[in-house]
């Protein structure tokens, strides 16, 4: 499988510019996971062991990159299980905390300390 990457956001002249929100559609994703914590808390640990066990399973994985800082990973992609994994903490806290299921109803996240 080829390795796919790419950004949903960038500084430009006119300020931030995101696409963040196209993450969240609930017609294309059965499950989206949204990660918070804080720099080095193992956000991107998470979602890079989370990608070599689909890869290893034959799935296909797109890396989001932090437009910030490239070694960071925004979002994990698996769309052959319309799935993905997404950092949660600003700017990418714009997605919605919810669950989308494949039935198209909301289920609230519920975090545990």
């Amino acid at each position: 499988m080829p390795n796919i990457q790419y950004f949903l956001g960038g500084n430009t002249p006119s300020g931030f510019h995101s696409l963040y929100h196209q993450l969240s559609d609930p017609s294309r994703m059965q499950a989206l996971y949204i990660i918070k914590g804080g720099p080095g808390s193992g956000k991107s640990t998470l979602m890079r062991r989370v990608e070599r066990h689909a890869k290893a399973a034959g799935l296909e994985t797109q890396q989001v990159l932090c437009s910030g800082d490239p070694d960071s990973l925004d979002a994990l992609l698996l769309p052959q299980l319309k799935a993905a994994l997404v950092d949660g903490t600003a700017p990418q806290g714009v997605v919605p905390l919810v669950h989308f299921s494949s039935y198209g109803r909301h289920h609230p996240l519920v975090a545990v300390p």
